[in-house]
């Protein structure tokens, strides 16, 4: 009888790819399982030993921070930041394919479930993105909202202009994102690319409406008799 051939090797992984698989096993491990979970039960889904894990990312928060900086603040495009530059375009305009393009690009599980999870736990990711987002993109905005109500100013926001933007902002994130992503719950024209995109243009102009009111002094209520 032949004897039979010996097996073959097992290939190790180059450094750099197994460090990438990690990752991105972690992002969707995380996401369907929370912060909380353990990097025991991180590693026996991934198939490896945990001290390889451990190898790679000593500690669970260095690894969250890696899953931070791939899976959301990787997900910026500089580019945008020149769209949204660019002064020959009129804010609705900029502002429209800003968001066009930007929530194509974070509204995924992975992104909103980390992101729920990170802020019911450390609240470590949401502070990350929340930097981001006001040191990148909130300036920006405020400067071509109040563009479109003719104003040039460069004051800091007012508690009123930053709500407005808060309410813009996030109100299109929960509307198509976290309602049928987070809740799975169906939203009217889910998965109809031109009812999106008109949705993302009614909330542009919606907020170029309400912000020469938001920039108004308050209004007073009438005294009481």
């Amino acid at each position: 009888m032949p004897a039979s051939a010996p097996a073959a090797p097992r290939r190790r992984l180059d450094a750099r790819v197994r460090e990438q698989q990690i990752v991105e096993g972690a992002a969707e491990f995380f996401a369907r399982r929370g912060l909380e979970a353990q990097m025991r039960e991180l590693a026996g889904e991934l198939g490896i030993a945990h001290t390889l894990l451990y190898h790679y990312f000593p500690t669970k928060r260095a690894l969250i921070e890696r899953v931070y900086e791939q899976t959301i603040a990787g997900r910026w495009e500089p580019r945008w930041e020149a769209l949204l530059d660019d002064a020959a375009r009129p804010p609705a305009a900029k502002l429209h394919a800003f968001y066009r393009e930007y929530l194509a690009a974070i509204l995924t599980p992975v992104w909103l479930r980390i992101l729920v999870h990170s802020g019911l736990s450390d609240g470590l990711i949401p502070n990350r993105y929340f930097a981001l987002v006001r040191e990148k993109l909130f300036p920006r905005l405020l400067r071509e909202a109040r563009r479109g109500a003719g104003s040039r100013s460069r004051a800091r926001a007012t508690p009123r202009e930053e709500a407005l933007l808060m309410a813009f902002h996030g109100g299109l994130i929960y509307h198509l994102g976290i309602w049928p992503l987070v809740y799975q719950q169906p939203y009217a024209g889910a998965g109809d690319a031109a009812l999106i995109d008109t949705y993302i243009a009614d909330r542009v102009q919606g907020l170029l409406v309400q912000m020469p009111l938001v920039m108004a002094p308050p209004a007073r209520l009438p005294a009481a008799a």
